[in-house]
């Protein structure tokens, strides 16, 4: 996981380098995400990289009835992740990454309860690992790691070194 992880942080660094305009002008969310998911690409050879990509194979990305995440859908069912690095057709879940701009004061309940969810090895579309990264405008905030369903303590205080190592956070 380490390795994949590693690859988060240089296409981090290649997203910060390059998109400082963005960040300045403080544009949208999906507008980041997409220029993330654009450094993601060289990081991740033989992998998808998709930005809100609702399926697994053929079917619709949805999570069980009675799950405690809201969606923007209609049936309050159907999952959009930021970014995925997977194999469509395949299907193989290897990355779900959230999103958060450090100026959004809405709760973090959503995303970590999303991505709890999307790694779940008991859910049918369980991606292996789940990164929450908070971007501000020259260094991330805050991120977190999601493995088996649940906050990876060790993991996210190994990958918070790394990206402060990279010049990447604050802290």
């Amino acid at each position: 996981m380490q390795t994949e992880l590693n690859k988060v942080v240089t296409a981090l660094h290649e997203f910060y380098a390059r998109e400082a305009y963005l960040l300045e002008k403080d544009v949208g969310e999906r507008a980041l995400t997409h220029r993330l998911a654009v450094h993601f690409e060289p990081q991740f050879p033989g992998w998808e990289i998709d930005c809100e990509y609702d399926r697994l194979g053929d079917r619709t990305l949805r999570l069980p009835h009675g799950s405690t995440v809201s969606t923007d859908d209609h049936l309050a069912k159907s999952i959009y992740p930021d970014i995925v690095v997977h194999q469509r057709a395949i299907p193989n879940n290897l990355l779900a990454v959230e999103v958060r701009k450090a100026a959004n004061h809405q709760p973090l309940e959503h995303d970590q309860h999303k991505l709890r969810a999307l790694t779940d090895p008991h859910l049918w579309f369980a991606y292996w690992i789940g990164v929450l990264l908070t971007l501000g405008k020259t260094h991330v905030t805050m991120s977190e790691v999601y493995t088996s369903g649940v906050y990876d303590q060790a993991l996210s205080g190994w990958f918070a070194g790394r990206l402060k190592d990279a010049g990447l956070s604050a802290g």
